[in-house]
């Protein structure tokens, strides 16, 4: 994987939390650079600089400070509510209410800006052996739409499903719509419809969905998706790479055999997924 990956537990991809597109970026960008193989610490800062943000967005560099310095700042007061622990361990006794960073520092000579993730967020972003979500910092990096982010983290999570369905009232909870919004239509066309949109713009993947009813009422949104199809280019490159990965280790992924793979894979992990999760397993083994 050359590009930089996001790795969240799904208790935080199901989170309640409310994040602009500029503090998204923020926050993505520094959880592509946690180790997930070392141990948890907060002492560590994490940085993005202006040239590293305007090159994500697509954007010109002199004007990106202030908004990366706004952006960073309004995110040292944001808040994520939690209810479940990492890696799937059962439901919590009660909801954990904290905050995504600790501190933050401002670089202005280098033109960056660095913070320090919560002691209480780090279990949810490293050492993740099951329940987690991946996907490339790319595939979001030109949403303009918050909406649009959390959406494709939701999708992600359910990848090689191809369908996921959510009740209106969980989701406006998880994206903290608070009041607005109040009738179906206006959600519909201020979020989900521009959300699903700037997924199929920008992102891997494509998204179509409808609504069900339980009475005259809408209750439910149902989301289908998919990888879009590759072009031919795209095609002959990934046919190169497997025919490397082949003649390096034929019938593995990271030197564990297919069969052990495919025998230990639980529904919607990609083959990578497993073979990740296996390591780290073994390595756990060994440790204790």
């Amino acid at each position: 994987m050359n590009e930089p990956q996001v790795y969240k537990s799904n208790a935080l991809v199901e989170a309640s939390y409310r994040l602009t597109p500029a503090e998204q970026r923020i926050m993505l960008g520094c959880i592509t650079q946690v180790r997930r193989d070392q141990p948890l610490t907060d002492e560590i800062m994490y940085s993005v600089s202006v040239a590293d943000y305007a090159a994500l967005v697509g954007t010109d560099s002199h004007s990106t400070y202030k908004e990366l310095a706004d952006a960073a700042l309004r995110l040292k007061r944001r808040e994520v509510w939690l209810r479940e622990y990492p890696n799937g361990q059962g439901k919590r006794p009660k909801t954990l209410v904290t905050s995504w960073v600790q501190s933050i520092a401002y670089v202005e000579s280098e033109g960056r800006v660095e913070l320090r993730f919560t002691r209480d967020m780090l279990p949810y972003l490293t050492q993740l052996t099951e329940q987690f979500t991946r996907y490339a910092l790319e595939d979001v990096a030109k949403m303009t739409s918050a909406h649009a982010m959390r959406l494709y983290e939701l999708l992600c999570q359910w990848r090689g499903a191809g369908e996921r369905k959510v009740s209106i009232e969980w989701l406006r909870e998880a994206f903290q719509l608070n009041d607005k919004y109040p009738a179906i239509k206006d959600l519909k066309r201020w979020v989900i419809e521009p959300a699903a949109a700037q997924i199929n713009e920008h992102s891997p993947l494509w998204v179509k969905w409808d609504q069900r009813k339980e009475g005259r009422r809408v209750s439910h949104l149902v989301f289908y998706f998919g990888e879009k199809s590759l072009d031919e280019s795209q095609k002959i490159g990934r046919k190169k790479n497997k025919a490397r990965e082949a003649s390096s280790a034929p019938g593995s992924i990271f030197r564990i055999p297919m069969t052990v793979i495919e025998a230990n894979a639980r529904p919607g992990e990609s083959h990578e997924d497993v073979a990740l999760r296996i390591l780290e397993e073994r390595k756990s083994a060994v440790e204790d």
